[in-house]
């Protein structure tokens, strides 16, 4: 009996440790969660081993809401923009169209031609009709067409744009038979701006690599392809990565700020998403994350 008693007592003592090891565990994640949710980093993903069923299908529920809260977050401040600009772009078109036309008439008076006041008119003249094709360009952005979506093979669409840029030493790692749910101009034009800013980032070598993701509603719905845009270009400073798809942020002399949002604009509308991957992958400084639907 007494032996008995000592047995039972190791078992609850075993299990009592067990548990309260668990609850610390269980506490570490949730401190984790807030401390992710607080600094506005939701692409958190904490492991689910370890975990009874009930946790572990609470855990992989917080994982994917992450998700979810991230798209959302960007979105919002996609629209954000675009609401804002509307209004900029209207004011500033109101602005400039009267300066340009004066200017412009100015110019072509004999009593300006010749003399000193021509270049100083000149100067206003250029410099409002730059605004106005800056203006203009965003306005397409605003006014993107509803996407057209389809089947598209993307291995195929990654391949015919790796051979518009000879330049550039590819290896692409898709399925040949993976295919999306996108609009194959859009897609195609995404990459074609990750390709021009990487050539300008001075990179020689890309990689394009395709990771298929089970959605978290259902298994059978809601897939999503994660396709992963790698260069060797320069590395983007930290303090610029917050503000790479803000809409006239730009680091370069001759750069309008208009491609990276643009392209992100592109993948919301249809119902994906482009990132800048925290952790890009080895031997390669710069790493963007295209999120696509799939049939």
């Amino acid at each position: 009996m007494t032996t008995a008693y000592i047995i039972i007592g190791i078992g609850v003592a075993l299990l009592a440790t067990w548990f309260f090891r668990h609850q610390r565990k269980l506490r570490l994640r949730a401190h984790l969660m807030q401390e992710a949710v607080r600094n506005r980093d939701f692409t958190f993903r904490l492991p689910t081993k370890g975990l009874l069923s009930g946790e572990r299908a609470m855990q992989e529920a917080l994982n994917s809401l992450g998700e979810t809260i991230r798209q959302q977050v960007n979105q919002n401040e996609v629209e954000s923009w675009e609401r804002l600009t509307r209004v900029l772009t209207h004011e500033i078109m109101n602005a400039t169209a009267p300066i340009t036309s004066i200017s412009q008439s100015l110019l072509g008076r004999p009593d300006v031609k010749g003399t000193p006041l021509e270049d100083g008119i000149r100067a206003i003249c250029d410099a409002s009709q730059h605004m106005s094709r800056l203006v203009c360009n965003y306005r397409k952005m605003s006014e993107l067409e509803q996407p057209k979506l389809e089947s598209v093979a993307m291995r195929q669409l990654a391949e015919d744009v790796c051979r518009a840029y000879p330049e550039l030493s590819c290896d692409v790692n898709i399925g040949c038979d993976v295919c999306v749910k996108a609009d194959a101009g859009m897609l195609r034009q995404t990459l074609t701006n990750l390709f021009r800013n990487a050539i300008e980032a001075g990179a020689r070598k890309m990689a394009l690599v395709a990771d298929a993701a089970i959605g978290h509603d259902d298994a059978s719905t809601n897939r999503q392809l994660c396709l992963y845009v790698c260069n060797d270009g320069l590395p983007i400073p930290a303090e610029v990565q917050q503000s790479l798809f803000v809409p006239f942020f730009t680091t370069k002399q001759t750069g309008n700020g208009i491609g990276l949002s643009l392209s992100r604009r592109m993948m919301i509308q249809q119902g994906g998403m482009l990132d800048l991957a925290p952790r890009p992958r080895h031997g390669f400084p710069v790493e963007f994350v295209l999120t696509v639907q799939m049939p």
